[in-house]
Formats: structure tokens, C-alpha cells, sequence
């Protein structure tokens, strides 16, 4: 956990774990290089300072829970994916004015996300920022014309969208950083299945040496790495101490 706050930006996700029938969390934080699990009783403020400390220094990649909204980082990328799905909601209540704002910024998320997989693959910085100057004048435009006509529902949206520009579209300006939050809800999958195959754990004790487990066995996974391999090297180091200790750590950026 000492690692965490000092990479260079982290995904962030919970789900809900039931210890004894009641609803505890579980927490995930995770890069390309690692990933931990910690196992809480809450989806507070308390939970992720736990995590992180009381600030991070680095960037805060999340969905728009409250909890992640006023927490000090140094930047944070909202997940886009999220933003499409309260899109599509909208286009169902159905109303033609909604519809409208609705197609408007699903065609602007859809957009961004094209292109960035596109400097995925093509790694053309040049082009792709020439786009994200013109692609933030879109999406003002398309702001100022639909705010003052949106419903409720629309209009909350839209005020996000304003509100939190730099949390949406930190990536345009750093598209190292993935404009959604897929890596921990990829790694939250694993978890899920273990969830709904055990129905929870019996104690915290032993929901804690899940999240241990869990840590162990996807963190393997995204450094390439052998799970029985790394389990036989933690045994024979444990047994000989003359043995280094096995290490998932990654290193600190520099």
C-alpha cells in the first residue's frame, strides 16, 4: 500500500462484499503495473485516504461518486464510459429535446473515444491534439446551446459536463491517461466471480486475506507474471530465509 501515492495516476473502484450477511466493500486501486484490494467497511472519504493518504499527488482516474468529487489530487479523469451510460438514460425518457442533447454529446463522447484509440495506435501527438483544441470548442458550443433548453435531468448532466470540464477531458491535454475507468472495473470482474461463487467471506479476517489473494492474483496478471510461480518463490523465501523475498511492488517512477 506504501506505493500507492506515489505512482503517476491510479484507477480507482468498489463493489460490495457481504461479511456475515452484512454489506461491507471492497476497494480497488490499480495501474497497467499493479493492482491492490483492500477490504473496508465503508465507500467513505475515510476508505480512500486509507488508500492514498490525504492527498495524492498524482492522477485520480474514477467514475463521479461523490467520495472521488473534492478529494485533493493533483488532477483527476472522470470515467467517460460512466458519462455514456447517464447519456444513453437520457435519450430514453424519450422527450425530443432530451433525444437531441442526448445524440448531441453521445456523438461527442464517441468521438473522443475513437480518437484516442487512434493515438493508441498510432502514438501522433501532433494530430491528436490539434483535434482536442477543436473537439473543447464542440463541446462548449454544443454547452451554450443546449444548457439553456435542457430539462432537469438533461440540465444536471450538462451542468457536470461544465462544471468539472478539467475532470472530463484531462485526457485531451494527456492521453497517457485513458479517459475511462475499464482497468478497475476489469480488475473488479475477478472479484466479482469470487463474490458470487463464496456469496462473501465469514469474518473480516478472513475478507481481508481475500483482498490479499485477490491483490496477488491480478497484479500476476498484468505483469505478465506466473501466480503458482510467484506462491512457490513467497513459500521457498518463507521457509529459507537465506532466500530474497518475491516482490510485486512496481518501481517508483522517477
Amino acid at each position: 500500500m506504501e506505493a500507492l501515492p506515489q505512482q503517476s495516476y491510479l484507477h480507482v473502484d468498489e463493489t460490495p462484499w457481504l461479511v456475515k450477511g452484512v454489506k461491507e466493500w471492497l476497494w480497488v486501486a490499480t495501474n497497467p503495473n499493479f493492482c491492490l484490494f483492500h477490504g473496508a467497511d465503508t465507500r467513505g472519504r475515510v476508505e480512500l485516504e486509507t488508500l492514498l493518504g490525504k492527498h495524492f499527488d498524482g492522477v485520480l482516474v474514477s467514475d463521479d461518486f461523490k467520495v472521488y468529487n473534492g478529494y485533493p489530487v493533483a488532477a483527476q479523469q472522470k470515467c467517460l464510459a460512466h458519462l455514456r451510460r447517464h447519456i444513453q438514460k437520457l435519450i430514453k425518457f424519450g422527450t425530443p429535446v432530451q433525444v437531441t442533447i442526448g445524440e448531441t454529446f453521445l456523438d461527442l463522447v464517441d468521438q473522443a473515444f475513437r480518437q484516442h484509440r487512434e493515438w493508441r495506435e498510432n502514438g501522433d501527438d501532433s494530430s491528436y491534439r490539434t483535434w482536442g483544441v477543436e473537439f473543447r470548442s464542440r463541446v462548449e458550443v454544443a454547452l451554450t446551446e443546449w444548457l439553456p433548453k435542457a430539462g432537469y435531468e438533461a440540465g444536471k448532466l450538462l451542468r457536470n459536463l461544465k462544471e468539472k470540464a478539467e475532470q472530463w477531458w484531462y485526457f485531451l491535454e494527456h492521453p497517457e491517461v485513458p479517459p475511462d475507468n475499464n482497468l478497475a472495473e476489469r480488475a473488479l470482474r475477478l472479484a466479482v466471480t469470487k463474490r458470487k461463487v463464496s456469496g462473501g467471506s465469514r469474518s473480516m479476517a478472513r475478507f481481508e486475506k481475500t483482498a490479499k489473494l485477490l491483490s496477488v492474483v491480478q497484479t500476476c496478471r498484468f505483469q505478465g507474471r506466473s501466480f503458482m510461480q510467484f506462491l512457490q518463490e513467497a513459500l521457498s523465501a518463507y521457509a529459507h530465509p537465506e532466500l530474497p523475498d518475491p516482490t510485486l511492488i512496481p518501481p517508483v517512477p522517477t
